[in-house]
């Protein structure tokens, strides 16, 4: 995992954007907020977790097939570019991540007999609906 952040963090492009937000009269001075480009195909997955981190970035994910992450929540260029890569680190290790198999539930001998009851019950309540023959 540590191979793969790392190449991300090698290849990942920030630009500096003016935010919107806190920062007072500094906001239209200073281009506080960060935006994060790293290229998925340049990442060298496998193809299992290549899918999932996919899946994942949603939205953030261009035609270009890169993520893109915008950060302006923090006041500071650094705190900003410290919040992107988090959230990266974050994307990428839940694309890591195995999902787990789900195991198929079986019914016992008690509960089909059950089911069948219910089901045999509720179709006769059912039948004695309709017309009435005088």
């Amino acid at each position: 995992m540590g191979k793969i952040l790392d190449r991300a963090n090698a290849i990942a492009e920030e630009s500096f954007i003016a935010a919107s937000g806190p920062g007072g009269q500094n906001v239209n001075k200073v281009a506080t907020a960060v935006q994060l480009r790293v290229n998925i195909y340049a990442l060298g997955l496998p193809p299992r977790v290549f899918h999932r981190l996919k899946d994942i970035a949603g939205s953030r994910l261009n035609q270009a097939g890169e993520i893109v992450i915008d950060a302006r929540s923090h006041r500071t260029q650094d705190a900003n570019r410290r919040d992107a890569r988090e959230r990266l680190a974050a994307m990428i290790e839940e694309s890591l991540k195995e999902p787990k198999k789900r195991a198929k539930t079986r019914v016992n001998r008690v509960g089909k007999t059950k089911r069948l009851q219910s089901k045999k019950a509720h179709g006769q309540k059912k039948a004695l609906r309709g017309k009435v023959d005088l």
